[in-house]
């Protein structure tokens, strides 16, 4: 009788690396070989599709053998295009005897509409040989139509450029505002005061004094002769403008009120603030309806919207929420973001909204809030503040003073502008914290670190031609 070994321990650790060892010695020898292709099957595909697609092109293979030796080592080397390898001469099953003499070339009159690597149609020639069975039968993906990339074209659009620097803040400039009218917007700052600029020439027109922090809200009622502010303070301020003075004031925040919104169609006023709450205030009575709360950081991003949901915010926790603004309750959370969503953009004209953290610009649907892409580029800092106006030219600022414009449909950077600092400031101030369009779209407004704030105009004298759009369709987008 045969005497059993005993079985020597062994970890789980090493009986995993056993078994993943006789793995790899099984497969590994056939490891990136291609299964024999079956002449059969090859040869009813290839019928099929030669009596179907081909029938009038036949006699293209009466003089096969000249038109290969013609073809160069370059156009064999082409991308793919729509060529029909066939068999051998006489209709020979054996795919040996046809040798790589035998191939159907698609000529000029069939230019291939196969996208290159750049995704571009592309007009050349390829032959693809019927070949010994070691090598892989690629008939069939090279009749089939290679489907144009469905991403949608950028519409052109002319470069910005910088044409007047107001200064005047002896702080940072964190929050702006345009007045409905677009005579005037005001700009708050970390010197405390609110300022009042007229819009066409840049003039100070009025100083406001009353925040004891930086302000860093604001928001101008086109209801009333009302505008809002909020700062550091804890304070969320109204100020009749035709006495230019505070006359309410909303107590509640327990911390520093980051952000501030309107609501489009009844007296509502909401604020966020670093006690991660989104409070609802009503303008006239001074009271608190609700208390927006879900989010587990600073509530740094506001905006509100006539319909259903009528309040979306942004945090540092990075998610957005969708909020019903009758019962107080959370209606969706997006937690697409990895990073802080500082700032978000609805489109003027659309359903839809863009929202921005230091890993992605996204852009997303509404009322449902479905994810529809993200943006073509990584701008690779903090982005502090982005607008959108209805040319679809979406523009986001960064914290390294790097502003980027965007084409809103198709997620496109046409252009990468950096702020210049005023003179004396040191590089690290190029911050941008604060944009917005004039209510025309054709000016834009940048509040930055440099203490000034930079008015910008789209370029009169570009063309298409003299700034050519570079856009390349996304890779993974495109599909057979």
């Amino acid at each position: 009788m045969e005497v059993v070994e005993p079985v020597e321990p062994q970890s789980l650790k090493k009986l995993s690396f056993k078994s993943l060892k006789r793995a790899l010695d099984l497969f590994s020898p056939t490891h990136g070989q291609l299964a024999p292709p079956d002449p059969e099957s090859k040869k009813i595909r290839v019928n099929y599709k030669v009596n179907a697609e081909y029938g009038g092109i036949k006699g293209a293979t009466d003089q096969p053998s000249r038109q290969t030796s013609s073809a160069t080592p370059d156009t064999q080397q082409a991308g793919p295009s729509n060529a029909l390898a066939l068999p051998g001469p006489g209709g020979s099953k054996d795919p040996q005897k046809g040798g790589s003499q035998n191939a159907l070339v698609v000529g000029p009159s069939m230019p291939s509409t196969a996208p290159n690597d750049h995704g571009f149609p592309s007009k050349s020639t390829a032959i693809i040989s019927a070949s010994g069975s070691s090598e892989r039968n690629f008939s069939t993906s090279a009749l089939m139509e290679r489907m144009p990339s469905k991403w949608p074209r950028p519409v052109w659009h002319a470069p910005w450029k910088n044409y007047r620097v107001i200064s005047g803040h002896l702080g940072w400039v964190r929050s702006i505002a345009v007045d409905p009218s677009n005579t005037w917007f005001c700009t708050g700052s970390a010197d405390r005061t609110i300022k009042i600029w007229d819009l066409a020439s840049g003039v100070l027109k009025l100083t406001l004094t009353g925040h004891i922090e930086q302000v860093r809200g604001l928001a101008i009622s086109n209801r009333h002769t009302y505008m809002f502010s909020a700062g550091d303070d804890k304070q969320v301020k109204c100020w009749d403008l035709e006495q230019n003075k505070v006359i309410r004031s909303y107590h509640g925040h327990l911390s520093g009120v980051y952000c501030l919104a309107l609501h489009p169609t009844i007296d509502v006023l909401l604020t966020g603030g670093r006690d991660s709450v989104c409070r609802v205030w009503d303008i006239r009575s001074k009271m608190q309806v609700h208390a927006l709360s879900g989010h587990d950081n600073t509530v740094c991003s506001v905006f509100t919207r006539p319909t259903d949901p009528q309040v979306v915010t942004g945090s540092h926790d990075s998610t957005i929420k969708m909020w019903d603004l009758r019962y107080g309750k959370t209606m969706l959370t997006l937690t697409n973001h990895k990073k802080s969503v500082r700032a978000m953009a609805p489109h003027p004209k659309e359903q839809s909204f863009a929202s921005a953290s230091a890993d992605n610009v996204k852009k997303f649907n509404l009322p449902k809030g479905e994810f529809v892409h993200n943006m073509l580029s990584q701008q690779k800092t903090i982005i502090n503040a982005m607008a959108v106006n209805e040319d679809g030219v979406m523009v986001t600022g960064g914290d390294n003073g790097s502003m980027w414009f965007w084409d809103w449909k198709s997620g496109h950077n046409f252009q990468q502008a950096q702020t210049i600092v005023q003179p004396g400031s040191l590089d690290s101030e190029a911050g941008i914290y604060a944009l917005t369009y004039d209510v025309t779209g054709s000016r834009l407004i940048s509040c930055e670190a440099d203490k000034t704030i930079k008015v910008w105009k789209e370029d009169e004298n570009a063309t298409p031609e003299t700034h050519p759009l570079n856009f390349r369709p996304p890779k993974d987008i495109r599909r057979f």
